[in-house]
């Protein structure tokens, strides 16, 4: 299977796009005699489903080529959309279920993603092939959160480097602080609490009195509960987590007393480009310690769908760059996190010492670009081609016409060269797509994210 890839980079020239890969295999099943439908339902406890339809070649004619798309594509499904069940319907669907739930089961290869899911959702991940006529509608739970702009509230971000707070009264920001701290890979949850309760005690100084709070951070949360989440990666022992992390946000809003309300930070980034853009169908991504996505659909309403996207494969080549966290290759934390910063470097050239933190080469690289340093130049276009193919691949399972980018990856002269290189790629391999490629203001980078955490609760 041929694949001509128009975009390269420099220091990483062997990327190989999902989408194009994607395009190709799709185009050969088109081509080749006995292609049929495979269609993928993935159902959710609360009875909602995704369903996405594609296509598989005949049995025989590449049986690694069907499994890597269904694969790659089932995980896609998993991390955007959720699921516990997944269902197929299809020609090769017995085969195929059968192979995902080895590969997707404790000590199977997808391991990680098993056990995540499992945790999500509190059932273990099950594969079952079905007839078409029991794939079910599918459907989502819009969340009725955030856009709720009175009174005195407090808004808080919690992020792998930093926390923010801010003070909110009737919309407008009266306070905002930042806190750097380090909280990946603290074993006592005691370290997030403290910061947790000293964010907000900050905001609480000014305001006259507090009506409602809300926050985002990164991870999933469900009715306030921590499900998972990588602020909490240190944590490895389950009876601490169940016993002092499970409900720490239900501990923090039983002290105040407010309605309270926590969500993905990758959702509120999308509600507040939803809020300040005053436009829907936006899928938000902020480059950050990992990549934080939400989505606002066409509606404009949050849905219960992850958008997890730091785990969704972008890279298709066998030896693709490996998550350290999930042991997965080619998953998009290597491509927009500083992660990926910190494996671009050193192929441009830009040797660091080893014990230098990720934010610090992040800094380290943001002045080498200040000073016209080219190798700093490449590593961003890289990171903006790998950019411009993935929102393609996004495209296939998301319906959006506004990518807001955001994170620290981005930020100053560099971040535009990754959306420079991004939409040329769009441009050029794309061109019916028709996305706008959004960054905000100053402004809105204080105040959008704190604004619309913030508004998650209703004081009704």
């Amino acid at each position: 299977m041929q694949i001509v890839v128009r975009h390269h980079s420099s220091i990483d020239p062997d990327f190989v796009p999902a989408a194009l890969w994607t395009r190709a295999f799709l185009a050969r099943c088109s081509q080749e005699a006995g292609s049929s439908e495979m269609i993928i339902a993935l159902t959710r406890p609360d009875g909602t489903a995704s369903v996405h339809r594609t296509h598989l070649l005949r049995a025989g004619l590449d049986d690694a080529a069907n499994y890597q798309h269904l694969e790659r594509t089932v995980k896609f499904l998993l991390w955007a959309r959720g699921g516990s069940v997944i269902l197929l319907s299809g020609a090769l669907a017995t085969v195929m279920s059968a192979k995902l739930g080895i590969s997707y089961a404790p000590g199977g290869e997808r391991a990680f993603d098993a056990d995540f899911f499992q945790r999500i959702f509190e059932v273990p991940l099950c594969f079952r092939a079905i007839p078409a006529s029991e794939i079910p509608l599918a459907s989502a739970s819009t969340l009725p959160l955030g856009r709720h702009l009175d009174g005195c509230r407090i808004g808080f971000d919690l992020g792998g480097s930093d926390r923010k707070c801010a003070a909110v009264i009737d919309g407008r920001v009266v306070f905002s602080d930042e806190v750097k701290w380090d909280p990946y890979f603290q074993a006592d949850p005691g370290y997030h609490l403290a910061g947790i309760r000293h964010s907000l005690s900050l905001a609480a100084k000014h305001l006259p009195r507090i009506d409602a709070i809300g926050g985002s951070a990164a991870g999933v949360y469900i009715n306030n509960k921590v499900r998972i989440g990588s602020l909490f990666r240190g944590i490895t022992d389950r009876e601490v987590f169940e016993h002092q992390v499970r409900g720490m946000f239900l501990e923090v809003a039983a002290e105040y007393k407010v309605p309270f309300e926590v969500l993905n930070d990758g959702d509120v980034t999308a509600l507040a480009a939803s809020m300040s853009l005053r436009r829907n169908a936006v899928l938000g991504v902020a480059m950050g310690t990992s990549v934080a996505a939400g989505y606002v659909d066409t509606a404009g309403n949050l849905t219960n769908w992850l958008s997890e996207l730091a785990f969704v494969p972008v890279d298709y080549r066998p030896a693709a760059p490996t998550d350290e966290w999930s042991g997965d290759c080619g998953c998009a934390v290597q491509y927009f996190s500083q992660q990926s910063i910190g494996r671009l470097m050193p192929l441009a050239g830009i040797i660091s010492p080893s014990e230098m933190r990720l934010p610090e080469r992040l800094e380290l690289l943001q002045q080498l670009m200040i000073s016209g340093d080219p190798r700093a130049w490449k590593v961003y276009e890289a990171v903006g081609i790998a950019f411009g193919y993935a929102i393609a691949h996004f495209a296939q399972f998301y319906t959006f016409s506004c990518l807001l980018i955001m994170g620290r990856v981005t930020t100053g002269t560099g971040g535009a060269v990754i959306i420079e290189s991004a939409q040329k790629v769009l441009v050029d391999e794309f061109p019916e797509l028709h996305i706008d490629l959004v960054v905000p203001d100053e402004k809105d980078k204080r105040h959008g994210q704190a604004i619309a955490a913030a508004s998650l609760p209703s004081l009704r």
